[in-house]
């Protein structure tokens, strides 16, 4: 009997969790979007050096450690 139980439980938390990560999914994609056109444009109206958040993202975007970011790469991303 406790293995049915415990069986059972595990199936209930794993549809749970299946759930949890479509709806979250679809958060998180509207959620980078957004946070993808706020750094651009706080990028255009910046210059170096930027603040952690701003390399962070950059750094993120070109796949380049922040501190190797040079305004060639910036321009890149910005268009």
């Amino acid at each position: 009997m406790a293995l049915d139980s415990r069986k059972r439980r595990k199936q209930m938390r794993q549809r749970d969790m299946r759930a949890s990560r479509i709806e979250n999914g679809l958060l998180k994609r509207k959620e980078r979007t957004r946070r993808d056109t706020a750094m651009t444009e706080l990028v255009k109206k910046g210059s170096l050096p930027f603040t952690p958040a701003i390399l962070s993202w950059l750094s993120a975007k070109l796949d380049k450690p922040g501190r190797l970011l040079t305004a060639e790469d910036v321009k890149t991303v910005v268009g």
